[in-house]
């Protein structure tokens, strides 16, 4: 295995900016609003193009991710993309499939997510400057296709890539021989006990009530979307006025969906309940396969009292573990009314890596638990939280008690102690170069042309076919 051509710092840099590319090239906060100038072509490999342009909304989505280009030079982001392409060429001669079809889930789920930050699909086709949905949805389409041929193309490579344990052995002595040892943050594993505030029955008929009494008022003529500013809790109603635009496909909660294609343009559906809540929609136009809904939902209040009682009760179950008298695990299984995790101990799960394990300071234990950092930061292994409230973006309301179960210290990487990611590290480069030598191998039979103003670029791979 020869060893990788590419500086290890510059190289872990751009495959993270290929991944921001790839995955980010039509997020929310992009370049659509910058008008590029569509200067030509850069390159050319097999049947696939890089424009100029596509290197300046790199390097603006870099910007706009929140990242440093640092010394990154445009010729280094052209020889990425050309690799990328080269991928994505190679894909197709050797029959690797993606579709549309395939691709549709993917497509769908990005146009939902724009449609419901933005209020309308028209805001979203106009903000990317498409004419109109159809468009829009064919590049969508186009990028997720080359995404998937390229994913495909590098696990088709890298597929009987392994690496021996005195591989791992010498990766960590090459690593601390050159002072190269990775710093592993401080890591964390947690468990929970939760009891969840549920309103009364009193509360829920209120709340059935005033949706029976605003469907009424609206089928009499009164405006959905004044209803949905004055009464909705749904927090996008002030950006959006309640209104969304869905297909059947849309990543919206079932109830919603069935309550929706249930009735006709113009009509008020019955009030119905959700994760979120309750609501009542209205199909304010149909759009062949679409429909533009506009709903109002309203999240039962639970009382003081009722959040008294479940309070002091989780108290109450935190002093008798603290006792002794009962295990964190026992109590899990005894009084957690949380399904995720009442049937596995108690284990928080990483939403992002289904791991068990987060990163005490890292953005993903951020994102997911915005309110929990500040409360276990100080604890020590086998310690507990205090008893404390929260409530989920769908509006459900609970007492938590958090455990601290595992704490392990952020550090300089170790042999013993990390050999897990050390060898995850391992496999992860000797990937990377399995696929540099796939690809100085296959730049040699593939057509490939640089246009005049990158030719003086020093690319790491033979691009410019020099004997």
């Amino acid at each position: 295995m020869k060893p990788s051509k590419m500086k290890p710092i510059k190289q872990n840099k751009m495959n993270k900016y290929i991944v921001i590319i790839l995955s980010l090239f039509f997020g929310i906060n992009t370049f659509a609003q910058e008008k590029i100038k569509l200067d030509g072509v850069a390159a050319v490999v097999g049947k696939n193009i890089v424009l100029d342009s596509d290197i300046e909304k790199f390097k603006l989505e870099i910007a706009q991710s929140g990242e440093t280009m640092g010394d990154i030079s445009n010729c280094e982001i052209l020889e990425q993309m050309m690799q990328q392409k080269l991928l994505a060429h190679h894909a197709v001669i050797d029959s690797l499939i993606a579709t549309e079809a395939s691709v549709k889930p993917m497509v769908d789920r990005k146009i939902d997510y724009f449609t419901q930050q933005l209020g309308s699909i028209d805001k979203v086709t106009a903000l990317y400057g498409f004419d109109n949905l159809e468009d829009l949805t064919r590049e969508l389409s186009r990028i997720e296709i080359e995404n998937s041929l390229i994913g495909q193309m590098q696990q088709q490579i890298t597929s009987e890539v392994d690496v021996t344990p005195d591989e791992v052995r010498n990766y960590y002595k090459s690593l601390k021989m050159q002072n190269e040892l990775p710093e592993f943050t401080t890591e964390v594993k947690l468990a929970q006990i939760v009891l969840n505030v549920t309103p009364s029955d009193i509360e829920i008929k209120r709340v059935k009530d005033q949706l029976q009494k605003i469907k009424k008022e609206v089928v009499d003529g009164a405006s959905m979307k004044m209803k949905a500013i004055l009464y909705s809790d749904d927090p996008g109603v002030v950006q959006n006025g309640g209104l969304y635009t869905i297909t059947r496909e849309s990543q919206f909660v079932r109830e919603f969906k069935d309550a929706a294609f249930s009735i006709d343009e113009g009509q008020v559906s019955e009030p119905f309940k959700s994760d979120f809540g309750y609501h009542i929609v209205k199909v304010e136009k149909v759009k062949g396969q679409q429909i533009d809904v506009r709903h109002v939902l309203i999240q039962p209040k639970v009382n003081i009292a009722e959040k008294d009682i479940i309070q002091k009760k989780l108290d109450s179950i935190r002093t008798v573990i603290a006792n002794g008298d009962l295990s964190f695990e026992e109590a899990v299984g005894k009084y957690s009314d949380d399904k995720k995790t009442n049937k596995n101990k108690g284990v928080i799960l990483n939403p992002f890596s289904n791991e068990s394990t987060f990163r005490l300071s890292g953005e993903q234990f951020m994102r997911a638990f915005p309110t929990l950092h500040t409360k276990i930061y100080n604890l020590k292994e086998g310690e507990m939280t205090e008893v404390y409230y929260d409530e989920t973006r769908e509006g459900e309301k609970m007492f938590k008690l958090v455990l601290l179960k595992e704490l392990n210290e952020g550090h300089k990487a170790d042999f013993a102690k990390d050999y897990v990611k050390i060898q995850n590290l391992a496999l992860a480069k000797k990937r990377q170069e399995t696929i540099e030598e796939w690809i100085d191998e296959k730049v040699e039979e593939t057509y490939v042309k640089i246009s005049d103003h990158f030719k003086n670029c020093e690319f790491n791979t033979n691009y410019k076919k020099i004997k």
